[in-house]
C-alpha cells in the first residue's frame, strides 16, 4: 500500500502511512474508539448482570490483557469507514471548510490512493474478526452501514436514516468490543438484557446523535447533506436534543437501579448537554457540547457497574 504513495525508505512509508491512518480516525478517537473500547471493558465486568451464559463472571486480569485487542478491534473496523466517509468530492469540499488538517483535503493523499485504501482495509478489518473470532457479525454489519451511509446515500437524503444508521453502527462497535473483550461470540438470543441494553444506547444515539451536526452545519450545507438542524431548523434541532438529553440523563440509570450519586451524575451531564446546546450556539461552543456529550456516553456506559448491590 505505501509504494501507491511514492518510493523511499520503508520505515518512512510506515510512518507516513500510520500517521495517515491516525489523521482519518483522530475525529472519532472521542466519539467512537475511546468510549466503545470503554463499553467492551466495562460491560464485560457487568457479564453477570447482562445474563451472559456461561460467563458469568469475568477475571479483571484477563480483561486487562485483552484491552489492547479490545481497542485495536475497534479501530481497525472504523478505519475503512472513516475513508469512505472522507474520500468523495463533497466530503473534501465539507472538510475543507470544517477539518482541512485531514489527508484528503491537505492532499496528503489523493482520491484515487484512498479508494484503494478503503477496499483494502475493509478486507483486512474483516480478516481481523476472523482471526481473532472477534466481532464477526458486527464487523460485517458495520461494513453493510458503512457502504449505506457512504456510497448510497445514507448519510445525506434524510436526517432520520442518518441518525438511524449511526445508531446501528454504535450498536456495533460497543457490542463488537464487548465480544473482543470477552473473546466468545455474545449469546444475544439468551441474553434479553443485554439486548434491552443495546436497544437503550441506540435509542440515544437515534434522538441525540445530531449533536455532532450542530458545528457542522456550513459544511453540510455546502455537501447538499440534509442533516436535522439544516432540515428542521438550528433551534429545533437544538430543542429535540435538549429534551432527550433530559429523558436519557433520569432513565439510563434508572434501567440499572443505580445509586442515587450515579442519577445524580447522569442528571447534571445530561442537563449541562442540554442546556449549552440551548444558550451556546457559536461553533466552538457546540463543539465543546459535543464534547461533553461524548463525555456522558462514556459514563452512561459504565452505568451497569454502578447497580445496588
Amino acid at each position: 500500500m505505501v509504494g501507491l504513495i511514492g518510493d523511499g525508505d520503508t520505515s518512512c512509508n510506515t510512518i507516513f502511512l500510520g500517521y495517515t491512518l491516525w489523521l482519518f480516525t483522530f475525529s472519532d478517537l472521542k466519539t467512537i474508539v475511546i468510549p466503545s473500547t470503554i463499553f467492551g471493558i466495562t460491560n464485560s465486568l457487568a457479564a453477570s448482570r447482562h445474563h451472559i451464559l456461561p460467563v458469568e463472571s469475568v477475571h479483571h486480569t484477563y480483561l486487562l490483557c485483552r484491552s489492547p485487542l479490545v481497542l485495536l478491534w475497534v479501530w481497525i473496523n472504523l478505519v475503512p469507514f472513516t475513508i469512505g466517509n472522507q474520500m468523495n468530492a463533497s466530503s473534501v469540499a465539507e472538510d475543507t471548510i470544517n477539518k482541512p488538517w485531514r489527508p484528503l483535503p491537505s492532499r496528503r493523499l489523493s482520491s484515487s490512493h484512498a479508494r484503494i485504501m478503503v477496499l483494502l482495509f475493509y478486507v483486512v478489518a474483516q480478516m481481523f474478526n476472523i482471526y481473532t473470532r472477534c466481532g464477526i457479525r458486527q464487523g460485517l454489519g458495520l461494513f453493510l452501514l458503512g457502504v449505506w451511509y457512504n456510497n448510497l446515500g445514507g448519510a445525506d437524503h434524510h436526517p432520520l436514516v442518518r441518525n438511524a444508521i449511526n445508531a446501528l453502527g454504535y450498536v456495533c462497535f460497543t457490542s463488537g468490543a464487548m465480544e473482543a473483550a470477552l473473546g466468545i461470540p455474545l449469546p444475544l438470543s439468551t441474553s434479553p438484557r443485554l439486548i434491552e441494553w443495546l436497544g437503550v444506547i441506540a435509542g440515544i444515539i437515534m434522538t441525540t446523535v445530531h449533536v455532532h451536526d450542530m458545528c457542522d452545519q456550513e459544511g453540510d450545507a455546502l455537501r447538499d447533506r440534509r442533516t436535522l438542524p439544516l432540515v428542521i431548523g438550528d433551534m429545533p434541532a437544538r430543542w429535540v436534543i435538549a429534551f432527550w438529553m433530559l429523558v436519557w440523563g433520569i432513565c439510563c440509570p434508572m434501567f440499572w437501579g443505580t445509586i442515587f450519586a450515579t442519577q445524580v451524575l447522569s442528571l447534571v451531564l445530561a442537563i449541562s448537554v442540554g442546556l449549552r446546546t440551548l444558550l451556546y450556539r457559536d461553533v466552538s461552543s457546540d463543539k465543546m457540547t459535543c464534547l461533553i456529550w461524548n463525555i456522558w456516553m462514556s459514563f452512561v456506559y459504565f452505568l451497569p457497574l454502578g447497580t445496588r448491590g
